[in-house]
């Protein structure tokens, strides 16, 4: 069985300053995200140790699963969140993705504002997220609590904001709106709409 390995990031650890410090980005890929990997390895290893002995009860199962969930979700929002960023990011996105948004949300403006709203507007740790939703075809934008639950069951994350203190406070304290404005200049549009183009064909 595979386990669940740290992804390397695209680029040093100091490549996004001055939106994001080396020390902060060192400490959220090394430790936090790392830890995620972790915490899902290890329930699965708890998972099958139930099965081996037969015991799987509904009561350790609905934590493992809690806490499989948690882990996992946490390593596949930080993964997608490092690709979406990149040193030479920002402006806007044109092509299929660019229409999409303005047939979506009637213009990148008022997209920008609803996820920045989505994302500082978090209650507690959290996400915000421009996703894809296959029944409607359509983009939406939605807040995602710690690392799951409040998501459509079957929309595809395409960018993701990381609105979790870990991930600015060392920088920008409790000024949450002040570090998403400045994630909007990382962001990788072509990674985005690589991501658009797979979803929406798929």
């Amino acid at each position: 069985m595979g386990a669940y390995v740290l992804p390397d990031l695209p680029y040093d650890y100091s490549a996004l300053a001055p939106a994001i410090t080396g020390e902060i980005l060192e400490l959220h890929h090394a430790k936090h995200h790392a830890a995620y990997v972790k915490g899902a390895n290890d329930t699965l290893e708890q998972l099958a140790e139930a099965r081996d002995k037969d015991g799987i009860t509904p009561t350790g199962l609905v934590g493992l699963e809690k806490t499989y969930a948690f882990n996992l979700s946490g390593h596949v929002l930080h993964s997608l969140f490092w690709q979406n960023l990149s040193p030479d990011g920002g402006d806007r996105p044109d092509g299929a993705l660019g229409t999409a948004i303005e047939e979506h949300f009637g213009g990148f403006e008022a997209f920008k504002k609803q996820l920045t709203v989505a994302t500082t507007g978090v209650q507690g740790s959290g996400w915000g997220v421009l996703a894809w939703e296959p029944l409607g075809r359509r983009l939406i934008v939605q807040q995602v609590y710690d690392h799951h639950g409040n998501v459509g069951q079957g929309s595809t994350p395409l960018l993701v904001f990381d609105a979790w203190e870990h991930a600015y406070y060392l920088q920008y304290r409790n000024v949450r709106p002040d570090y998403v404005t400045k994630l909007w200049d990382l962001v990788d549009w072509e990674d985005v709409a690589a991501r658009y183009t797979a979803a929406a064909g798929a």
